[in-house]
């Protein structure tokens, strides 16, 4: 950042007075402009036991397949985020969602928010940011296409819990970026 957003003067990095990290803080207003973590919130939306999976029509990852999420917006709830995205990228209306897996990634910092829901009728298509849109069961995922190790590992645990008949709410860290 190098200009201010409120008055467009130059911006300096600095620690604030009462703070204990560096900030960018606008050099004429005072004002301090912070960087904090993005929230992507997703669904994993599951009709007659089979799982909703996106092949992606855009970068990063490009032609790989991924739960539906996407970053959250201002002015929305992380739950109206998840079902708004599945809309976009699957054209997927969803119902019951109930929190079921939280990433926690601080080495790119953001934070992934997956919910368990059902998908409406079975109904979706690919949206503007998919290539096409499919029902999975574990033994059909395309595992070796997955986009993100986030995704592979919330598939997997919720393939695990679907045959236990428990869906735990789990919260992780990924501290590092992982090796492959």
């Amino acid at each position: 950042m190098k200009f201010c957003t409120h008055c467009g003067n130059a911006v300096i990095l600095q620690i604030p007075p009462g703070d204990d990290r560096e900030r960018f803080v606008c050099s004429s207003c005072e004002l301090i402009h912070y960087s904090n973590p993005r929230v992507i919130v997703g669904c994993v939306p599951v009709y007659e036991g089979r799982v909703l999976l996106c092949k992606r029509a855009i970068e990063p990852r490009k032609n790989y397949w991924t739960l539906p999420a996407g970053f959250m917006e201002n002015g929305e709830t992380s739950v109206q985020g998840a079902a708004r995205e599945t809309w976009e990228e699957a054209r997927a209306k969803v119902s019951n969602i109930d929190l079921y897996r939280v990433f926690d990634v601080p080495y790119i910092s953001q934070i992934y928010m997956f919910y368990r829901c059902n998908l409406d009728g079975g109904e979706h298509a690919a949206g503007p940011e998919s290539l096409e849109t499919g029902l999975f069961d574990e033994s059909s995922v395309p595992w070796e296409s997955i986009a993100f190790p986030v995704v592979s590992k919330t598939l997997r645990e919720f393939f695990s819990d679907a045959a236990a008949g428990h869906y735990p709410v789990r919260v992780s860290a990924i501290e590092h970026r992982p090796r492959g």
